[in-house]
């Protein structure tokens, strides 16, 4: 007789339940970006906090760091990333990059937290402002990315729940 280890041919069923199985529905996606355009690859998200007694600050760095200040706590995980934007111009191309407002208020179930202080990562690395600043595209397929980090204004016992709202930032390509 064949043997097959613990489960042979002879073994007979251990239940007579049927066995459980569940599935996942999951999604795939891609951006064509046309050339003298930009996309955002992710949006800007401060990750989860524990707030204090007294206010403080949370900034995330266009590198991804976070850092805090006065009485807000860093909570572990919660995702925490800088927004990412990618685009394609050509190789040596100025580009003027300016947001639509120097700070912003997301809104949930308290009171508005103000956003500001929006850094773009560049090398240097520069705040960016109503006005534009002129970059060039050193790529010399012209395809760039960069991300964008901003600091948060958390208010002394600021109400828990989540938060958001929008910016915008604008590409100028000559």
């Amino acid at each position: 007789p064949s043997t097959w280890g613990m489960l042979g041919p002879t073994c007979a069923p251990l239940s007579s339940s049927p066995a459980m199985a569940d599935t996942e529905v999951a999604s795939a996606e891609i951006t064509v970006v046309r050339p003298l355009s930009f996309v955002i690859d992710d949006n800007l998200d401060f990750g989860n906090v524990i707030r204090g007694t007294a206010a403080g600050t949370v900034t995330v760095a266009p590198d991804g760091a976070r850092t805090r200040t006065g009485g807000v706590v860093l909570a572990n995980g919660g995702g925490h990333k800088p927004a990412s934007f990618a685009g394609r111009g050509t190789n040596n191309q100025r580009v003027d990059v300016s947001i639509g407002a120097n700070a912003i208020f997301i809104t949930g179930p308290g009171a508005p937290m103000r956003v500001h202080t929006f850094v773009m990562g560049s090398t240097p690395t520069a705040v960016l402002t109503t006005t534009p600043r002129r970059f060039r595209i050193n790529s010399a397929t012209g395809v760039f990315a960069f991300p964008v980090g901003a600091t948060l204004d958390v208010a002394a016992n600021q109400a828990p729940g989540q938060y958001t709202g929008t910016w915008s930032i604008t590409l100028n390509y000559f």
